[in-house]
């Protein structure tokens, strides 16, 4: 690492060095750098940001976000409000409907931002939509922020608790219980499905309501440009802090963290076990090799010559679509996914993003995205299924078609290696791994070796676009060396 070296030698050892530069490395680096710290962030990459990429894929002028791309939680989320004007730099693009469930008789079921205009569509339904929603609605922030947080800081334990005992029944039961319809009953196991979860689960429910809630406040907004954006602002907030990026420089040994106090790995227990596995004790590098990962992602990107013809006008009104059908079609779906198995029909999560940013697409054209969950590892080529799946809802679709790319769980794992075996969530959120992540420790981002903690989504609080993960390391890590100082000047 001769230009490690060399920064190295020219700037001096830094307090931090954070390997990594998705969101959540750069919330560890950006909550470090304010807290006074000197920080060196490197990135295997060329571009930092990990998930939050966009780029030309299909065809010039068109483009995808080859990651991420709807973000309730970054406006939810403590660390990125914790940002205030700095995240104005991105300019959020709010959609007048969250969410799009079409259905085979041409109707869709609509989850607008205002909530009683989603209860009108709702029908004999709509009553029983808020009475789910219960204390959530318009709450979404403060259960987020409690959701985001550490158990010992909830703001919010009534709502907190609320939110436990409403989802005690998995959204396969709890669906039927609570609605009448159908077209709710699919809509709640189109939001559960987000759990990359059987919906049997027990967790399912929890994911679903958490979903409903965002879709109201503050709802499913996108970036202005592409995803890519979000990562420029905080590359910035972090570069006008006094850090520094160090991009195209893979982090391989344990040597390679000469010259840093401390060392943050926005890392997932694969790449922690290649890099520190000989260092590791034994029973922490058993519990690291125990780490399940969850089923993975197949993902097809689309140029398109005009919008997508669906049958429902409605569909136009959103940027997200859910694609499967009825509950048991979506359960039989995620289900057959959890056990290896891949559906003929899949749960399809549609993006259709310049129907809202035309400076994604040449003027009269259009990009748009999709993923179904698959076995993790899987090579198994899903675009036909996909592509079935979105014509079956808007007929003459792949007429519109100008060019796509496809990615398979090893292509995703080549864009970022911490999509392991295509899980883009860091590790299944069963419920062992729900509260034990990476392994069970009253400090899980704290490695057994000195000075080196963990901050991906493979830690508490998990997936998405928060940053929360990186934040928390990063607090836990400042407060810790708080707590020595203060030891050591008391003796």
């Amino acid at each position: 690492m001769q230009e490690y070296d060399d920064i190295v030698q020219s700037r001096g050892p830094c307090d931090a060095l954070v390997v990594g530069s998705g969101p959540n490395g750069l919330a560890a680096a950006i909550t470090l750098l304010r807290a006074g710290r000197d920080v060196l962030l490197v990135e295997k990459k060329e571009i930092p940001g990990g998930c939050l990429s966009s780029e030309e894929t299909t065809l010039p002028g068109f483009f995808h976000d080859t990651g991420s791309a709807i973000y309730p939680f970054a406006l939810t989320s403590p660390f990125f409000r914790s940002l205030g004007g700095d995240m104005a730099g991105p300019s959020w693009l709010f959609p007048e409907a969250s969410l799009a469930h079409p259905f085979d008789d041409g109707t869709a079921t609509v989850i607008y931002r205002d909530l009683v205009k989603t209860m009108d569509g709702l029908q004999g339904d709509g009553l029983n939509y808020r009475r789910f929603l219960g204390p959530f609605a318009g709450r979404c922030c403060d259960l987020l922020g409690d959701i985001l947080q550490p158990l010992h800081l909830l703001g919010h334990p009534c709502l907190f608790l609320s939110l436990g005992l409403r989802s005690t029944l998995p959204v396969s039961l709890l669906a039927p219980a609570v609605f009448s319809s159908t077209q709710a009953r699919a809509v709640l196991a189109g939001l559960g499905a987000h759990s990359i979860l059987p919906l049997e689960h027990p967790l399912s429910s929890a994911f679903a309501l958490v979903m409903a809630a965002s879709c109201h406040s503050p709802g499913w907004p996108i970036a202005r440009g592409g995803s890519g954006k979000i990562a420029d602002v905080l590359v910035q907030t972090l570069k006008e802090a006094g850090g520094s990026i160090l991009t195209s420089m893979p982090v391989q040994t344990r040597d390679d963290f000469r010259n840093a106090n401390e060392v943050f790995l926005d890392l997932t227990p694969r790449q922690i076990l290649s890099i520190l596995g000989r260092h590791l004790p034994s029973r922490y590098r058993n519990a690291l090799m125990r780490y399940r990962y969850g089923p993975g992602i197949f993902k097809v990107d689309w140029a398109l010559k005009g919008p997508v013809p669906w049958k429902a006008p409605e569909c136009l009104d959103t940027c997200t679509l859910h694609l499967g059908g009825t509950l048991e079609e979506i359960a039989l779906s995620e289900h057959q996914v959890w056990h290896g198995r891949h559906p003929e029909k899949p749960f399809v999560i549609f993006v259709q993003p310049s129907i809202l940013d035309p400076s994604r697409a040449p003027e009269g054209c259009h990009t748009a995205w999709a993923y179904c969950h698959v076995p993790n590892g899987s090579l198994l080529d899903m675009t036909g299924r996909i592509e079935q799946q979105v014509e079956r809802f808007a007929p003459g679709f792949h007429d519109q078609i100008l060019a796509s790319r496809s990615m398979n769980t090893r292509d995703l794992e080549v864009f970022n290696a911490n999509l392991v075996g295509g899980d883009i969530s860091g590790g299944a959120h069963d419920l062992r791994q729900f509260f034990t992540r990476p392994v069970a420790s009253l400090h899980p981002y704290a490695l057994p070796i000195p000075g080196v903690y963990v901050c991906s989504s493979s830690t508490p609080p998990g997936a998405g676009v928060h940053g929360m993960c990186g934040y928390r390391a990063a607090r836990f890590a400042l407060e810790r060396k708080s707590q020595e100082r203060a030891r050591w000047g008391s003796v």
